[in-house]
């Protein structure tokens, strides 16, 4: 059994830092790994953790965000999306997570706000097709339903927004983020057209574990556990888990590769201090068969 945590062996007089979604004061930018373009909401959350002098590393997918953000010569980490509240868990970033070396240190909860996007001058009655990522055109099906536009799936919103821009467009929208229409000057002809207004996103700050240091007043970790799977292992792991008064915030299941239906579970824990936390680590670990935690740091705000 193991615990693969620097954090889990936090002493007294270690040193803790205050990582908090301000930018950097000394006139320079962190670089920091993206799926998706510039403009995309993955940028938007980088923003908003980090502030606007933030750079970004555009990546093809997340994949390429664990590779990039574990290079501690190519970026100072990387923004992952984990979770939808309509789409749900994004399970294979869970397991991307599970087989890095990086920690979480940070999240953003960003509200994932959809919006038809011209080129200048553009009006409705000018516009045929509208071109989006899948999801972006299923997210705003009622508004576009409107209209007898001809929808055009792509890769990604904003580099939709780029083309449009691009292109200069006379009959084509596209639907992107604020920040899309503000890097690409274009203009925001309808806002908010999602049908859902509960619609937002969770998004990870990660950094490589030589990097990562204890956050000062950090409320809530992220784990990795499985039992033996014998009979009230689990239920035997998640009574610690109350019994330690902890809120156990989330508990996402995934199979174990190679197993024959043998499952792990990944968890969100919500506590009042790092002593609390680390009894219960310790607690856990008569209960179950291997234990990983991905980063220890603060419950993330929410933007909009």
């Amino acid at each position: 059994m193991s615990v693969n945590s620097k954090a889990g062996k936090l002493k007294p007089t270690e040193k803790k830092v205050d990582i908090h979604p301000e930018p950097p004061t000394n006139g320079t930018s962190v670089a920091i790994a993206i799926q998706g373009y510039e403009g995309s909401f993955h940028q938007v959350a980088a923003n908003h953790f980090f502030g606007n002098t933030v750079k970004v590393i555009c990546c093809d997918n997340f994949r390429d965000v664990v590779k990039i953000a574990s290079s501690k010569k190519e970026s100072d980490g990387g923004i992952m999306a984990i979770e939808n509240s309509i789409a749900g868990s994004i399970l294979p970033n869970y397991n991307l997570l599970q087989k890095s070396k990086l920690k979480i240190v940070g999240e953003v909860y960003l509200h994932i706000r959809q919006n038809l996007l011209v080129n200048p001058g553009i009006q409705l009655e000018d516009i045929k097709e509208v071109h989006s990522h899948p999801m972006a055109l299923q997210q705003c099906l009622e508004f576009l339903g409107k209209y007898n536009w001809k929808l055009v799936e792509t890769e990604d919103t904003a580099l939709s927004a780029k083309h449009l821009h691009q292109h200069k467009s006379k009959h084509i929208a596209a639907i992107a983020s604020n920040l899309a229409a503000q890097l690409f000057q274009l203009d925001t002809l309808a806002p908010d057209i999602h049908t859902l207004s509960n619609n937002n996103t969770r998004f990870l700050i990660l950094q490589h574990e030589d990097l990562a240091e204890v956050i000062e007043n950090a409320n809530k970790a992220s784990i990795y556990f499985h039992t033996d799977h014998s009979r009230g292992s689990l239920a035997k792991a998640l009574t610690k888990i109350a019994e330690g008064g902890i809120n156990l915030s989330k508990l996402q299941s995934s199979p174990i590769p190679g197993s024959d239906f043998r499952y792990a579970f990944h968890a969100d824990m919500e506590f009042d201090s790092l002593e609390q936390f680390y009894q219960v680590i310790k607690e856990l670990k008569g209960s179950t068969e291997d234990l990983k935690i991905y980063g220890v740091y603060r419950k993330g705000q929410h933007f909009s």
